[in-house]
């Protein structure tokens, strides 16, 4: 119709507002940093959304007397905590790279622009914001519901899912930062690993054989309303649009 703008389908821009989005992605960056960097620490204010290419980076929340828990762990690809970013508030927790991770960076400032701007970057943001809040409902569900040997056999049956081995699962972190996330001290950890041995998984080292998946299964009770899925396809489809609005 004459007198409505040019829209790009693959981005919702219209043909005046693109160049403007473009502009605003020129300063971003790809950022590689070893095991154990720092990202960033609890209270500080974003001035970037991370954007995880590879790699993974756990969030540790941290109390005033100083004890640490392992909050969540955040895989590639993935936005880094975006409510802290769109609201430019601080972030609640620490964020940590346990292994190499490649990052994109792009500026808090031109990010939050492009989502007032850009219907589709808006719509895949608000996608996994409400992703992540589903994933923390699950994490509750699965501290609050479960016993320690179901919280540890469901994890153990993920793992092994989503490193496409049915008969065996590599802990991918030390085990206490395992147990912490799954809301237990080390030692509750190792009794459940213990009680687990019985009833069909061996354990050497980091690795864990699942003898009897059957049997493991009948007693972890793994549950699609409390476990992750072993995919998700949220974060690439984000990953791909901001691609393409770089251009």
């Amino acid at each position: 119709m004459r007198g409505e703008a040019n829209t790009d389908p693959g981005t919702g821009d219209s043909s005046k507002e693109a160049p403007r989005i473009r502009t605003m992605f020129q300063h971003t960056l790809e950022h590689e940093v070893p095991a154990g960097t720092i990202l960033f620490a609890q209270g500080e204010v974003p001035t970037f959304q991370i954007v995880v290419l590879s790699g993974s980076v756990q969030l540790f929340g941290r109390s005033r007397d100083g004890r640490e828990v392992l909050i969540e762990v955040v895989r590639a690809p993935d936005l880094l905590i975006p409510a802290a970013v769109v609201t430019a508030s601080p972030y609640l927790m620490q964020g940590r790279a346990p292994e190499p991770t490649r990052f994109l960076l792009i500026p808090a400032d031109a990010f939050r622009d492009a989502v007032e701007r850009n219907p589709h970057l808006a719509k895949a943001v608000l996608e996994t914001l409400a992703e992540q809040f589903r994933r923390m409902v699950r994490q509750t569900k699965n501290l609050k519901l479960r016993s320690a040997a179901e919280r540890v056999g469901c994890h153990i049956l993920v793992l092994s899912e989503r490193q496409g081995t049915p008969d065996r699962a590599i802990l991918p972190y030390e085990k206490h930062m395992i147990a912490s996330e799954l809301g237990m001290t080390r030692e509750s950890f190792s009794r459940a690993l213990k009680a687990l041995t019985k009833i069909g998984i061996g354990v050497a080292g980091q690795e864990i054989v699942i003898r009897d998946r059957a049997r493991l299964t009948a007693v972890a009770k793994p549950d699609p309303m409390i476990d992750l899925p072993a995919f998700d396809d949220t974060g690439r489809r984000t990953l791909a649009l901001i691609e393409r609005l770089k251009g």
